[in-house]
């Protein structure tokens, strides 16, 4: 083996296990990449911020609970086993009446809030669980 082949880890991620090892709110933590995209499971509560992503589409995937994602005409509603793609340069406003577990796709060195603009929901980035 050279060098220069990459490292292949033969675990599997469980989603479960990662999110028990956390519990604090709107702060999503890194569990892999794919090529330039990150998967970030996150726990949610309560209302977060309308705020858009100019560069990038975000993949929102339930996995317990229901996401609501408010949108300035609209809303729509994700359930467990549901995912939803919001388009690039859509406003939007994740709000969870009850705790939320879910995974988001997105590329490396996305902030969880506006593009460019800090709030006090802005999370640390690139923290891997």
């Amino acid at each position: 083996m050279s060098n220069c082949e990459p490292t292949v880890n033969y675990q599997a991620i469980n989603f479960t296990e990662k999110l028990n090892l956390f519990s604090e709110y709107w702060a999503p933590k890194v569990i892999a990449e794919m090529n330039d995209y990150q998967f970030k499971i996150v726990k949610i509560k309560g209302d977060f911020i309308f705020h858009t992503h100019q560069d990038t589409d975000e993949t929102f995937i339930v996995l317990e609970g229901s996401l609501r994602i408010d949108f300035e005409d609209g809303y729509i509603t994700v359930a467990a086993g549901e995912m939803y793609v919001v388009p690039k340069g859509v406003v939007h406003k994740p709000y969870a009446e009850h705790e939320v577990r879910m995974v988001l796709v997105e590329p490396k060195n996305t902030l969880n809030t506006d593009d460019g603009a800090v709030s006090d929901q802005t999370a640390t980035n690139d923290i891997w669980i």
